[in-house]
């Protein structure tokens, strides 16, 4: 396949352009020369850092047009585009100081637009920003995302909500490809590390125009790290220890750079005890342990670019069925236990073909999904393959108009070698065919595409009809046509509107179509049912923004209409002692959005309030409501920022308060919860001591130690408590 890819890479480049040089000089508004500027061309993962007299280059650079990105921290992120024609080009920059988020470059929409020129409204959080709120995995870090939650099972395992939606209905795509690790299930998390991660897009609504099946929900796009700038090589330590589950994560990374070719190494480990509740006492066996390797090559001149990534996870996770038993600090998983192997790969490559280019994707996962009862012998193991691939061409522009047609599929395949399935041995096939246009005229933008999809299923028969554990043999396809229309355009200066109306689909999983027995921790016998249907929507989103040097504020609101929505429900049967409940389908609503603002104001430049308020209700055709709502949730925040002579530079000081509400609309199985209230505090910067510098941060969240319980934490229905007060340090060393 490499040397399939490799010849196809060079019969492509037989329309080779001669190579391109860019150069200029970044100044301030007051015309002084601006030293280390961070100069970055995300599609060729190619950056170089100005030098005293803000002067930048880059050579052997495609013909054509590349987003060129100036960052530099106090003052306003700069996103230029520049088509390259002659063989030496100048692009001069003037950078103003701002201490608002910056106006980041859209990776996870189809032409990669600055967020402020981009149809949808996407939600884009650095993986920094989410370290410095303290939180111990990257998914309660995305759980602090306005619109975002998690169904979580203590501290070890979360899995995303996006607006009420969550499971297979909401897309994991990193490195470029999307990952598959048995998502339908509740008893694992992302199978991702923070650590190699440098930022996450988060799509709220359907995106199955790009992404087809399973993107009903939405996306969340992790952006790898970068490599080093060209002719560099950096080396990065960095330590978080966690006081309430006595847990370490400790990350090093290597990387380095020429002018064509660059490679990055990095290793983390982390380990936890189980997690204390604020009473003092333990949640027994929701210890675990997570090793993450990450490594890359690329290269790239003035013809094509291309990327190799790899990404190993493994997981060693307790399984808390005892509650609050045995007290212990140690960090050995007990019986029963979980051991999850993630390997990803991913190849992503661009050639350049004079006015138009092709992006090609591809990605391979294995997945393997053991657990463990009460000896070394697995009783439950699931190995799950997938191969991915994407393709888009860009055509060549026609005046204002960019368009890209593409095709993209998945070939998978599951298979059981433990006591126990879950679900049978299966394939599964996707293919799908897209086309969108970008039209753009003065401050006005109006994007459009269709897309075609069929995901065949079969699964081979197994155990004895009548019983529990058999599943019948399954033939499927599904068929889904789907759309989307996007328009945005500035009512006034620096007010935005986005209007956005998107299908979406999602065919039924294998636990959905075949379930027979009882569902591994849920004490539910759950029967399947082999002839559900597609679930299909249409999302309909308005988003409002304003942004200003002092203040800004958005406003979203959606309605989400889903038909044949697939959802459990009981049967009022009984089998070996466990409530009988099936999978059925009916029409469903969610509806709600979410709100902000952040006032900086003048001339207290130190000074930042932040605010914002998230809200979905989900109902059924009969008005009853859906199951694992989050509830309605208003987080304020004011945050300091300072210097204190030379030894602290970009310190920080925040103190948030969190309120999450009650939540009373509950599905028929589900009880009511309590509303709480929690407090965090965060301090860091960066320190100079002689020689040695780092990054720090200390946080304290849940400072009150409040009692809570998440409508969405899976130990809910045993009326265990969330995690207590918890300090955690983190320090980050460039060495």
């Amino acid at each position: 396949m490499k040397n399939y890819i490799l010849v196809l890479f060079l019969g492509l480049t037989t329309f080779l352009q001669a190579q391109q040089r860019l150069s200029g000089v970044v100044n301030s508004i007051q015309n002084q020369s601006l030293p280390a500027v961070s100069v970055y061309i995300p599609e060729l993962h190619k950056g170089t850092t100005t030098n005293a007299k803000g002067e930048y280059s880059f050579s052997n650079l495609p013909k054509g047009e590349l987003n060129v990105r100036f960052v530099l921290v106090g003052f306003g992120t700069q996103n230029k585009t520049v088509n390259l024609t002659q063989n030496l080009e100048t692009l001069n920059v003037t950078m103003v100081e701002s201490l608002f988020e910056m106006d980041e470059v859209i990776v996870s929409t189809a032409f990669n637009k600055i967020q402020s020129q981009n149809v949808m409204k996407v939600t884009h959080e650095s993986i920094q920003s989410l370290q410095e709120k303290g939180t111990s995995t990257l998914i309660e870090g995305l759980a602090t995302i306005p619109g975002v939650s998690q169904v979580s099972t203590g501290t070890s395992i979360g899995k995303p909500v996006i607006r009420g939606l969550s499971g297979n209905r909401v897309l994991v795509y990193s490195q470029g490809v999307r990952i598959e690790n048995q998502q339908f299930g509740d008893e694992h998390g992302l199978g991702l590390n923070d650590s190699g991660i440098e930022s996450v897009e988060v799509i709220k609504g359907p995106a199955s125009l790009l992404y087809g099946s399973d993107a009903l929900g939405g996306v969340l796009y992790f952006n790898p790290e970068k490599f080093a700038d060209a002719n560099t090589f950096k080396t990065n330590f960095s330590q978080k220890l966690f006081s309430n589950t006595l847990g370490s994560s400790s990350s090093l990374g290597l990387k380095g750079s020429t002018d064509n070719w660059k490679y990055l190494v990095r290793g983390n480990f982390s380990t936890h005890s189980d997690y204390k509740i604020p009473d003092g006492e333990r949640v027994t066996n929701t210890r675990y342990n997570e090793t993450d390797f990450k490594t890359g090559i690329g290269y790239s001149n003035s013809d094509f670019s291309t990327v190799f990534r790899y990404n190993y996870n493994g997981l060693d996770l307790g399984i808390p069925e005892e509650g609050i038993a045995t007290q212990s600090k140690s960090k050995d998983t007990e019986y029963p236990r979980q051991g999850i192997d993630n390997h990803l790969l991913s190849l992503n490559s661009v050639v350049y073909l004079g006015a138009s280019k092709l992006d090609l994707d591809l990605g391979y996962i294995a997945n393997n999904r053991r657990e463990y009862e009460d000896s070394p012998a697995a009783i439950l193991q699931m190995q799950l393959n997938t191969f991915n691939f994407n393709a888009k061409y860009h055509l060549p522009k026609m005046g204002a108009v960019e368009s890209i047609v593409g095709v993209q599929g998945m070939r998978q395949t599951n298979t059981n070698a433990g006591e126990e399935f879950l679900i049978p041995d299966a394939k599964t096939n996707d293919f799908g065919v897209f086309g969108t246009a970008n039209y753009e005229w003065k401050s006005n933008v109006l994007q459009g595409g269709l897309r075609f999809d069929n995901r065949k299923v079969n699964t081979e028969e197994y155990g004895d009809l009548g019983t529990e554990g058999y599943f019948q043999a399954i033939d499927r396809s599904f068929n889904s046509v789907n759309a989307a229309l996007g328009y945005k355009t500035n009512l006034a200066t620096d007010l935005i509107l986005r209007l956005n109306v998107a299908s979406g689909f999602r065919a039924p999983n294998l636990a959905e179509l075949s379930s027979n027995g009882v569902h591994e921790g849920t004490y539910r016998y759950e029967i399947g049912n082999a002839n559900l249907k597609n679930e299909q929507n249409v999302q309909t989103d308005l988003n409002l923004e304003y942004k200003n040097s002092h203040f800004e504020f958005f406003v979203n609101g959606f309605y989400n209409h889903i038909n044949n929505y697939i959802y459990i429900n009981p049967t009022g049967a009984t089998l070996e002692d466990n409530l009988v409940y099936e999978y059925i389908q009916n029409d469903a609503k969610l509806f709600g959005g979410e709100s902000g603002l952040h006032f900086h104001p003048h001339p207290l430049d130190w000074l930042h309030f932040e605010t914002s308020f998230s809200t979905v209700t989900g109902k059924k055709q009969n008005n009853d409501y859906l199951p694992l709502i989050p509830a309605n949730n208003w987080n304020n925040t004011i945050r300091t920022e300072f210097k204190m002579k030379n030894w602290l530079k970009d310190g920080f000081a925040s103190l948030s308060w969190n309120s999450t509400f009650k939540q009373n609309n509950v599905s028929g199985f589900e009880t009511a919860s309590s509303g709480y209230n929690l407090v965090n505090l965060g301090l860091g910067g960066t320190v100079s001591l002689g020689e040695t510098k780092f990054r720090m941060n200390l946080n304290a969240n849940n400072l009150f130690n409040k009692t809570y319980i998440a409508h969405l934490s899976r130990l809910k229905t045993d009326g265990i408590p969330n995690i207590g007060r918890n300090i955690v340090l983190g320090l980050n060393f460039d060495l």
